[in-house]
């Protein structure tokens, strides 16, 4: 990049100095083929236009920024075209002359027009009507300025070139014009133009004023038709564009707030000065008058700027005080739209943002970033553990999405990613980058895994459209088992209006009596005598029927609702268990097994609402089976304390679906249980017969070893029973021996002798 950006600089300079020499050996030798003189001009102003159109292609910038080098790069080549119209002015005739035409003069003017007006759609400070009347006014007294002086020490003297070129009128044009393009240069270079580097502005400025110098010295080679001043004016004018743009392109990129600014704008007085010293020594007119006239007027330039001093003299103070106010300003407003703890935007920021640009139409792709398993090192390692791994993620999301996005925290450990001006494959780089990011270690407690959801902003959205589809689609990626990103389509859509659906009918399902419990018999082996019962939620949806527990189960846990369906559960069993004990007493199941949520677990004060439950129902504590899963208890924290108070308590607890989760061996040795639940997709499952079988035979094993109890789930045929038996299994349930059933058909078997 750097050989390529220097190679453009050299080209431009080796150009400027192959003109240069030429001009300057014309003036002592005349060329015979002055047409080669012409030849490098469109060179460099190519030249120009790729260095500007380089710029264009960054992505680094803003769109504003691009633009306006998009504008220079058509002025770049618009200046190549008046080049070629200039030199068939000039060397197609029968005789080279200096003449230019008004295909040329049309496309110089079109070129500083272009400029001009790329410079005015800046967002500088040139925005109030004030502000244009004082540019229009500055921009009139040096444009009458300089077309005096260029008419006086240029025009006037030069009869011959005036009557050879007939281009008196275009060449104070285009001076004019240049002129009116250097002081905005020289405006939006002081006052500040966003992305816009202020050296880069600063180049323009210089290359422009230069090539406006030099192109009003073409009558001075008026005897010299073979030669043109478009041979110094141009290359300086492309040359200038050139290092502009690889200023822009390589600078710090940095917006800097313009300074303060003390001095006044000195330029439209220069000027009148400069009229007055032309006024004094043309020498028509009465002397007297002409010195008054000058006096009075440097006298009223000195009353303006003695009154004006004295006013900002007078207003120091209250601008140290506006400016004190406008830093505490700054201040409140940054608290108010960053969060303190990252230092990255809050929800405030992203409204904003995110307003802002599907209003102005720009491309925009929201991300949802949702931290996996982040509950666990709050909850195992303290808070200080979960902030420092919440500022870790920050650093490392915007260095991930760089100028290109506005990474904000939501809340919690949910994150929100403003992606603007970027098709769909170059999000997909950025998300992929950011998974990987998450992926590496952290030297801190806990993973930083996410799942992320994106969507698109389409016209008419609003924050809280963009935040709900890309939940919808963070979801899909936490349920497909988290630390990757999911686009959103119409069909998650769909299956998260038809989840938000259910979830809303399930917080009314214990009202409206929907849900109800079932009973699935645990039996010896190989006698098949029932030795207990597991209890099993079902929910009867009004409209839709039976809902399948693995469909309900998941959204209770997402929404809450399990913590009091749980409830539910617990105290209807208790009471059907007490039930069974009043009436059949020894006879009663000697096992209920009974499934706890995590959420449950986690939940304070639940092993109180146990015992407050036990009191109530009076159910015998040593016949309950408390069922919870790997997960729940996989990481330290309230859940595995609840498991060690109820095991204190009397209660007996079982590690249901055992083989699925994570470290499942380890639990073994952390987590203090009673019972083990072989997962039936190793009793019945595809692997049955092979790694399933081995796995079954090994876990007894350690069951025996660690005087726990082992029950194999699922098993649906004779030959499993008997190899199950085999192995050293006594325990066992599955529909070979039962489907679950209500209660009442639990009680006929009790009552039911041959039944026991």
């Amino acid at each position: 990049m750097i050989r390529k950006r220097n190679a453009l600089a050299l080209a431009g300079v080796a150009l400027v100095l192959l003109d240069a020499v030429w001009l300057v050996a014309g003036l002592g030798h005349e060329w015979a083929h002055p047409v080669l003189g012409w030849l490098p001009l469109p060179v460099i102003s190519g030249l120009a236009a790729l260095a500007s159109l380089r710029v264009v292609r960054s992505e680094r910038f803003d769109p504003a920024t691009r633009r306006f080098w998009r504008s220079l790069t058509v002025a770049g080549l618009l200046f190549g075209a008046a080049t070629v119209a200039n030199a068939v002015d000039a060397v197609g005739g029968p005789q080279p002359s200096q003449r230019i035409g008004p295909v040329a003069m049309a496309l110089y003017l079109a070129v500083m027009g272009v400029v001009i007006f790329a410079l005015l759609r800046l967002p500088s400070w040139q925005r109030t009507h004030g502000d244009r009347v004082r540019f229009a006014l500055d921009s009139c007294v040096v444009l009458v300025a300089g077309a005096a002086f260029v008419w006086q020490f240029s025009i006037r003297g030069n009869q011959e070139w005036v009557e050879q070129s007939g281009s008196t009128g275009a060449v104070l044009v285009i001076v004019a014009v240049g002129l009116v393009a250097v002081v905005t240069f020289l405006k939006v270079a002081f006052a500040g133009a966003g992305w816009i580097d202020r050296r880069s502005l600063h180049l323009l400025a210089a290359g422009g004023a230069l090539s406006v110098v030099f192109g009003g010295l073409s009558p001075f080679l008026g005897d010299r038709p073979y030669l043109s001043s478009s041979f110094a004016a141009v290359p300086i004018g492309a040359l200038g564009m050139i290092l502009a743009a690889n200023q822009q392109l390589h600078g710090d990129g940095a917006i800097r707030k313009p300074r303060p600014r003390r001095r006044l704008s000195v330029l439209p007085y220069v000027a009148v000065v400069a009229l007055d010293g032309l006024l004094l020594s043309t020498g028509g007119g009465d002397p007297a008058v002409r010195i008054s006239a000058a006096l009075l007027t440097v006298l009223v330039m000195a009353r303006q700027v003695y009154a004006l001093r004295e006013n900002r003299r007078l207003l120091s103070t209250v601008d140290a005080n506006l400016s004190q106010l406008r830093d505490y300003q700054d201040q409140l407003s940054h608290q108010a739209t960053h969060d303190p703890l990252t230092g990255v935007g809050n929800r405030a920021l992203f409204e904003q943002t995110a307003e802002l640009l599907v209003a102005t139409r720009a491309r925009l792709h929201v991300a949802l970033l949702d931290m996996d398993d982040f509950k666990n090192v709050n909850d195992r390692h303290g808070h200080h553990a979960g902030d420092s791994l919440l500022v870790l993620v920050s650093r490392r999301l915007r260095a991930v999405t760089g100028p290109q996005g506005i990474v904000v925290r939501l809340g919690g450990d949910e994150f929100a990613i403003l992606l603007r001006d970027l098709d769909p494959v170059h999000v997909e780089e950025i998300l992929g980058r950011m998974v990987t990011a998450l992926r590496e270690p952290t030297g801190a407690p806990g993973r930083s895994s996410a799942s992320i959801g994106v969507t698109t902003a389409r016209p008419g959205d609003t924050p809280v459209d963009l935040l709900r589809r890309a939940d919808v689609a963070m979801y899909a990626a936490k349920a497909a088992g988290g630390d990757r990103w999911q686009w959103f389509d119409a069909a998650l859509d769909d299956q998260a209006g038809e989840a938000a659906r259910l979830t809303d009918d399930l917080a009314q399902a214990l009202l409206r009596d929907e849900l109800f419990l079932l009973y699935q018999p645990i039996v010896e082996l190989p006698s098949g005598r029932r030795t207990g019962v597991e209890v099993l939620l079902r929910w009867r949806h009004p409209e839709l029927g039976l809902v399948a527990p693995d469909v309900f189960v998941p959204l209770a846990e997402r929404s809450g609702v399990i913590v009091e369906i749980g409830r539910w559960v617990l105290e209807n069993a208790c009471r059907q268990a007490a039930v069974w004990q009043h009436r059949h007493g020894e006879r009663a199941p000697g096992k209920v097994s009974i499934n706890v949520s995590a959420r449950q677990l986690a939940e304070p004060g639940f092993v109180a609402e146990v015992e407050d439950i036990l009191s109530r129902t009076g159910v015998d504590r040593t016949r309950l089976l408390l069922e919870v899963t790997e997960t729940a208890v996989l990481e330290a924290g309230a859940a595995l304390e609840a498991v060690r108070e109820l095991r204190e308590r009397g209660l007996r607890v079982a590690l249901d679906d055992f083989g699925t989760g994570q470290s499942s061996l380890s639990l073994l040795l952390t987590v203090p249980v009673d019972v083990l639940k072989v997962d039936k997709s190793f009793v019945s499952g595809a692997a049955a017969d092979q790694a399933g079988a081995v796995i079954v035979e090994h876990l007894i094993g350690f069951t025996n070893g660690l005087r726990m109890e082992a029950v194999a789930e699922g098993v649906e045929t004779e030959d499993q029973a008997r190899r199950l038996h085999a192995a050293g299994y006594s325990l066992a349930q599955g529909y070979l021996f039962g489907r679950p059933v209500p209660a009442a058909e639990i009680e006929a078997a009790l009552l039911d002798p041959a039944a026991a």
